[in-house]
This record gives structure tokens, C-alpha cells and sequence, in this order.
């Protein structure tokens, strides 16, 4: 089972999601669901480990980590419920760590 999953910028037709900062958005509604113990002073300004906004070739996203229903179910049925209410594609994966070189 994946341990994250993307919302893209896509409806399932194919065409581009509007606005064009809903990815920030929704990623900012969010930000005050964290692992306990990682707020610190300024938790505020951070958007949550559990939804992240990101590009994935080129599309915006949000990386949604299933660890999110574990700690605040309501808030994530809250993003399954966005998407499918917006008829976005939804991608099963997980962010791969960026290789050094």
C-alpha cells in the first residue's frame, strides 16, 4: 500500500484545475495538522508534513501522506472529499528522495 498519495491539477477530463494557487490553498488549510511535537514557534508559517503542495512533471499537486488519517481523520476525509468533488486525479505513490550526486 502506498504511503502517500498526489492530488493533481488535473479533472479527470484532462483539463487544468483553477485556481491556480489551489494546491497552496488547500496545502495552508492544513498546515496545523502535524506530528505532535513538531510545531515549534513558527509552525505557522509551515504547511503540514502530511499535505504538501508540489509540481509533478510540470502539474500543480498536493502530496497527501496517509499518516493524515491517523491523526485527524476529519481532516483527511476532508482532502478524499476535495478531490472528488472536483473530480481530480488522484495518483497512488510515494515521493522518492532526490538522489545525490
Amino acid at each position: 500500500m502506498a504511503s502517500e498519495f498526489f492530488i493533481l491539477g488535473l479533472t479527470t477530463d484532462g483539463k487544468q484545475f483553477r485556481p491556480s494557487d489551489w494546491a497552496e490553498r488547500l496545502a495552508g488549510v492544513l498546515a496545523c495538522f502535524r506530528p505532535e511535537g513538531s510545531g515549534g514557534r513558527h509552525a505557522h508559517l509551515q504547511f503540514s508534513p502530511y499535505v504538501t503542495p508540489t509540481v509533478v512533471n510540470g502539474v500543480k499537486a498536493v502530496v497527501v501522506n496517509e499518516g493524515l488519517r491517523e491523526i485527524q481523520p476529519m481532516a483527511y476525509n476532508f482532502v478524499k472529499e476535495f478531490a472528488k468533488d472536483n473530480k481530480l486525479q488522484v495518483v497512488e505513490a510515494c515521493l522518492l528522495p532526490d538522489e545525490k550526486s
